[in-house]
């Protein structure tokens, strides 16, 4: 079956970029992202590249060459859906907040709701692509809604449907999905109906080599994506564990990731020890592991794999704690400037990000931040902290305690130094590298710190400067 046309249901971090890359390399596919969120289809619809409202490097060229040509984004969810012979699924699946499985289980709400609008609207054949990252055994969940609408003869023209269901999970990076789009490591499409398969990997062959495309049955697939992610999650905890023992021993985080990085058998990625794992995948699909070992009997898995969301967030408050206590023990209105607020750099992600434990910490010791990042908006941050930006002429006013347990958002570094406190990096921006840590010495209240979650200030500038310096890892400072 060649896909003529596509409908991703789902204008998010994965539908978006992923769709645009295939409307880049298959200029001869129709493909129509929709989504029911009105705001943000309009964003992608802005003549505006810098209102797109994911941002990615090199994203905005590829919706500039192929928006309005083969690439569209509307809220017209029913009407695309019965054009489509191909139709991705791509929306959030939270973690449970209530209910079986709390707290672990993925929430499938929108993959049910989705399945059923392409029972109800689809016409002829349908291939439906699980894009989002589901729990193993979510077809089966799909599989059973369309069979039941197909068989159901409340409209006559079910007779006419059939479907088919594969699972394609995305292995994508953020700030570096596109790279990751165009040179993926692998494509891995998992199905029962080899037809099917072939017809998902027709569109890849466009550009992925055959060797890179990997076909599976589709149980294996959605487990190999959670899998995946829990190994990645897994290497960020454990150098993260071994940056603690470094620091309380006097080795260098820095020298034993090169060194252990050298091992063939390790590899040097996820070696690089941070504030801690963030975006929307990792933990929750650790906790969806948890949650089916549970399920299937296999405690001691559970156990296991749950233990590294638990150091996660141990390193998370390791590290607000540290600030506190170099503090004097107390932040009670003190000035302190967050540099980076999404959960790594190229992105303006914020979900699960490290500096939202880490600020709300802060905040709860009674600290006064001044928050700055280059693409996470003021209102996403509110969102993130659940706490209202401070806004008053008072701001400088040191005899007004006003300021305490409160934050601010800065829109460019010119002068947010000023009888600061502290310095906390938690995201690795280019800009923050070049920060000139003389001129922000003579601004600074002293005795002030600099902390550096990410290893990208060089200490020597920094001491040189007048400040006091923490570098995760290094016990020799």
């Amino acid at each position: 079956m060649k896909i003529k046309n596509i409908c991703c249901i789902g204008a998010g971090y994965v539908g978006g970029p992923t769709m645009a890359v295939i409307a880049e390399k298959c200029k001869d596919i129709i493909i129509n992202v929709v989504d029911v969120n009105e705001e943000r289809i309009k964003k992608w619809n802005s003549d505006h590249l810098d209102e797109l409202p994911i941002y990615e490097p090199g994203l905005d060229e590829i919706i500039k060459n192929c928006r309005d040509k083969n690439l569209y984004f509307s809220n017209l969810i029913e009407e695309k859906i019965a054009q489509a012979d191909m139709v991705f699924i791509s929306v959030n699946t939270p973690t449970k907040k209530k209910g079986l499985g709390a707290g672990k289980a993925s929430n499938l709400k929108w993959v049910e709701e989705c399945a059923r609008q392409v029972a109800k609207f689809s016409n002829g054949h349908t291939i439906i692509v699980e894009k989002s990252t589901l729990p193993v055994r979510t077809a089966e969940v799909i599989k059973s809604i369309l069979d039941e609408a197909k068989n159901s003869g409340k409209r006559n023209d079910f007779t006419s449907k059939t479907f088919d269901v594969l699972s394609n999970p995305e292995f994508l990076s953020e700030g570096s999905a596109i790279n990751d789009l165009v040179n993926p490591d692998r494509v891995l499409i998992g199905g029962d109906n080899p037809e099917a398969i072939e017809s998902l990997a027709a569109i890849y062959k466009y550009w992925v080599p055959e060797e890179k495309i990997l076909r599976t049955n589709i149980w294996s697939s959605e487990l190999a994506k959670l899998t995946a992610n829990a190994f990645l999650a897994q290497r960020i905890s454990s150098i993260n564990s071994i940056s603690a023992l470094c620091e309380a021993t006097g080795a260098d985080v820095r020298e034993v990731s090169r060194a252990i990085g050298s091992d063939s058998r390790i590899g040097t990625k996820f070696l690089d020890s941070g504030p801690g794992f963030g975006g929307s995948c990792f933990k929750k699909d650790i906790l969806n592991l948890v949650y089916l070992a549970d399920f299937f009997g296999l405690p001691e898995v559970a156990t296991f794999w749950e233990s590294v969301v638990k150091l996660n967030t141990w390193h998370q408050n390791r590290i607000s704690q540290l600030i506190t206590k170099n503090l004097f023990g107390t932040l009670s209105n003190k000035k302190i400037i967050i540099l980076g607020f999404a959960f790594k750099a190229n992105t303006n992600d914020t979900r699960e990000s490290a500096a939202i434990q880490i600020c709300k910490d802060l905040l709860e010791e009674g600290a006064y931040l001044v928050i700055h990042d280059p693409k996470v908006s003021p209102r996403q941050i509110e969102t993130d902290l659940k706490k209202a930006i401070f806004q008053t002429n008072q701001i400088e006013d040191k005899s007004n305690n006003i300021r305490e347990s409160n934050w601010s958002f800065a829109n460019n570094l010119s002068s947010i130094f000023k009888d600061a406190d502290a310095v906390v990096v938690l995201t690795e921006w280019d800009i923050y590298k070049s920060i000139n840590w003389n001129d922000v010495s003579n601004l600074m209240r002293h005795p002030a710190w600099i902390f550096d979650t990410r290893s990208i200030i060089q200490g020597i500038d920094v001491k040189e400067s007048g400040l006091n310096f923490w570098q995760i890892g290094d016990g020799l400072i």
